[in-house]
């Protein structure tokens, strides 16, 4: 399936703000934000924190999966496609990341 249509399943991210992506020394790495041009990935890597618990190697190939033909482009064209390319390189370092969720007010 394409990505927009991935997206069509996923649960709805209307109540977050944001995610923070935090690693192993807890800083925050990088922020998601609910907004034009990263609301899709605030779908894929809040519904893979709600699948996994956290973003690791497994989680990765699934958002890599969701990502669909984004994941191909991300791979042609390296920091076109930030957050595709954080989770290359998830699976590459065989690192996770945790997730926590900013909530809408």
């Amino acid at each position: 399936m394409a990505f927009a249509d991935n997206l069509k399943q996923l649960p709805k991210i209307s109540h977050l703000a944001a995610l923070n992506l935090i690693d192993v020394d807890d800083s925050i790495v990088a922020t998601i934000e609910n907004k034009a041009g990263q609301a899709g990935s605030l779908a894929v890597y809040n519904h893979l924190a709600q699948l996994y618990g956290a973003i690791g190697v497994e989680a990765a190939r699934k958002g890599l999966e969701l990502y669909a033909e984004h994941s191909e482009d991300a791979r042609a064209n390296p920091g076109k496609h930030p957050n595709i390319d954080r989770l290359i390189g998830l699976i590459e370092r065989g690192e996770t990341l945790r997730v926590k969720q900013v909530f809408a007010v």
